[in-house]
């Protein structure tokens, strides 16, 4: 019989969060605990007229990598991606790669909420005049385009969504592309999720989004008895996935449906992935140093998800939320989060999780200052609405 596969590597990161674009601003950034939330203010996002403002976290503009001709037809979801590509493709030594053999899974759906609404907005109100360019970036499959037409990409490329999840699948997908033989790199782009006022308002009405009714500062909380819900944070993440090399640590994992359509979280389905990971890593939980929390924040999603951690056996291992600084990035937040994970475990160090004054009986929490810790297993943990559950588990080098 054939050997088994080895589990892919993760050999490039590039990242952008409120902390600055690139891993080190990350890394500084997730230690330091610093407080970085605000009252959000990009045009389309900004309260409507009438309404209390939404708090959450902007990123600065980011660093040109576009030709200019190319950056005037691409939104903020678009450059932002372009930017973190670039970061992790070089870090991986991808120009030395046959591109025939380098794919990409960018995850999320309906990206562009913001630049939709402020293109309807301006034809109702009269201008008459569309880019046509708008007939196909409306579309997430063109940032597949985008990228493939500034990297040399020619294996697979496509979209994968799974709401909050859709980065940890795009990273699941990208490593089953590489095991399976189908290309030898796969890059996963968690992408930058630019949501509107109005997708804003109606997470509100649905009553998962923290109100506006304490400092920026305060109101992101996961696992903290006052929790109100989540605090929305731009960012993007893209992880290159090689069969080969060192890289930061070897991924394996699980995605699963639990059989939800809306926002309700399973805690059935949330034990099932974290036991399909250890099973398919051949790792027992006691073995866990670290487990990345999905932890938006939300009163039912945090009870469920501190329920599937200590029913898992993991009581034992550091938990900590990465949300809780830098916010939730929805698309972009698994596979953000499994950098994170991946570059704590090459410090050595877990941040700690802000705001976690009265925590939730249960796990061993990081909470107001980084610990160091030696992690050699570790679990990223990711959840999305309509009953995506994701686990990954990382094995360092």
């Amino acid at each position: 019989m054939p050997a088994e596969r080895a589990d892919p590597v993760v050999t490039g990161i590039g990242v952008a969060t409120g902390f600055g674009y690139g891993k080190q601003a990350l890394l500084d950034g997730l230690m330091s605990g610093r407080d970085i939330f605000t009252l959000l203010s990009r045009p389309g996002r900004a309260n409507l007229s009438g309404q209390p403002p939404f708090i959450g976290i902007e990123l600065a503009d980011p660093p040109s990598v576009l030709p200019q001709r190319v950056a005037r037809i691409t939104g903020l979801t678009g450059q932002v991606g372009a930017s973190v590509l670039h970061e992790a493709w070089h870090e991986a030594g991808l120009d030395d790669v046959d591109p025939e053999r380098i794919g990409l899974i960018v995850g999320g759906s309906n990206l562009q909420g913001r630049a939709a609404l402020e293109a309807h907005s301006a034809f109702a109100a009269g201008r008459r005049v569309v880019s046509p360019h708008l007939a196909y970036t409306m579309f997430d499959s063109d940032l597949c385009g985008l990228f493939t037409s500034l990297f040399p990409i020619r294996g697979l490329a496509q979209t994968v969504g799974a709401a909050s999840a859709s980065g940890a699948v795009a990273v699941l997908e990208a490593a089953e592309a590489v095991r399976s033989g189908r290309v030898d790199v796969c890059i996963a782009i968690g992408a930058l999720q630019d949501v509107s006022a109005v997708e804003l308002r109606a997470f509100q009405a649905l009553g998962v989004l923290a109100e506006p009714e304490m400092l920026p500062g305060d109101a992101c909380r996961p696992f903290d008895r006052q929790r109100r819900g989540f605090v929305f944070g731009e960012a993007c993440a893209a992880l290159v996935v090689s069969r080969t090399g060192e890289g930061y640590g070897r991924i394996s994992g699980a995605h699963r449906a639990s059989g939800n359509r809306g926002p309700e979280p399973s805690l059935d389905g949330e034990r099932r992935v974290i036991a399909l990971a250890l099973q398919g890593a051949g790792v027992a939980a006691t073995r866990i140093d670290y487990v990345n929390a999905h932890g938006t924040g939300t009163p039912l999603g945090d009870e469920t998800e501190v329920a599937a951690i200590m029913a898992s056996g993991l009581g034992h291992a550091w938990v900590n939320a990465s949300k809780s600084l830098i916010g939730h990035g929805i698309a972009a937040a698994g596979a953000l989060e499994l950098a994170a994970t991946l570059l704590q475990m090459r410090a050595g160090r877990l941040h700690p999780t802000r705001n976690l004054a009265d925590p939730m009986d249960g796990p061993r929490f990081v909470r107001d200052e980084a610990v160091a810790c030696e992690i050699r297993h570790a679990l990223s943990l990711s959840f999305g609405f309509g009953g995506f559950d994701t686990a990954i588990l990382v094995q360092a080098p």
